[in-house]
């Protein structure tokens, strides 16, 4: 179970905790009630407002671990990024029948995908924004990050139905991530690519705690208006890149519509002939 179950979980049992305590201190008082002996009615009614008093403090709960059970947890508990398989190629054998004499087949190994090396460009820092640096903290090698999540939205650190496909209108794009063993003060670099070319970017000082879940944002008019195409998020530490993220989007992107305003243009006047 994952720390984002067990928080549910936990609120599940508070809120159902809560409904059953304030359901038998309701039925307690009722019934203490009818009792014809005032001792017994005191004690009846005292233990049915302790178990409302149980289950206001039960939701209460169930509402501080909603808002903030996640956020506080990740500060104690560092997040390890999942490790993602890696594909192998698979070699897929033909036969060849050589016709012979004795009719003799021949097994002949046809790899179905040519193992041709490319060259990937590691992601690097532009020197223009290298001297922008300001911050003289040496990065900690072990900081780590979670692979990126595309969303439109976001809600408590948290990205709603993330994608990586998506078609314009949009006015922001948010990409949530988790992070660990990060210092304050280190300076962090945010790159925003479109099919290539730098179209955004960030860097600042670390001004997060050392572990949780962050966000970065790209909007209509920094990102140079969503324009179609192939984007890619770099994140770096340091000179160190950590995480990259693509996403597409298709669509042509709202633009401004011309309004005419009305002008008074007066009608020239007949001057009288002398």
């Amino acid at each position: 179970m994952d720390i984002q179950a067990g928080i549910r979980a936990a609120m599940l049992l508070s809120v159902l905790g809560a409904g059953i305590s304030t359901w038998v201190g309701l039925n307690q008082i009722r019934a203490a009630r009818n009792l014809p002996f005032y001792r017994m009615r005191r004690r009846k009614i005292g233990s049915g407002w302790r178990l409302l008093v149980s289950g206001l403090v039960l939701g209460i709960v169930s509402l501080w671990l909603g808002k903030y059970g996640e956020p506080v947890l990740y500060r104690y508990i560092p997040v390890t990024p999942t490790v993602q398989p890696t594909p192998t190629i698979a070699f897929t054998s033909t036969i060849t029948l050589t016709p012979t004499i004795t009719l003799t087949p021949t097994i002949t190994e046809t790899p179905s995908v040519s193992d041709t090396p490319t060259i990937t460009p590691e992601p690097h820092i532009p020197l223009a924004i290298e001297v922008l640096f300001d911050s003289v903290i040496t990065p900690d090698p072990s900081a780590v990050f979670s692979p990126l999540q595309f969303s439109t939205k976001m809600e408590n650190f948290q990205a709603v139905s993330p994608s990586t496909y998506f078609v314009n209108p949009i006015g922001r794009f948010f990409a949530v991530y988790s992070y660990a063993n990060m210092l304050p003060g280190v300076q962090v670099t945010e790159l925003w690519y479109r099919d290539g070319e730098l179209v955004h970017y960030f860097t600042s000082p670390w001004d997060g705690v050392s572990g949780g879940l962050s966000f970065a944002v790209c909007n209509f008019t920094l990102c140079n208006g969503w324009q179609p195409g192939e984007y890619q998020l770099q994140i770096f530490v340091g000179e160190e890149w950590k995480v990259v993220g693509i996403f597409i989007l298709e669509g042509e992107p709202l633009t401004a519509t011309p309004t005419l305003t009305p002008s008074l243009t007066p009608l020239p006047t007949e001057t009288p002939e002398p």
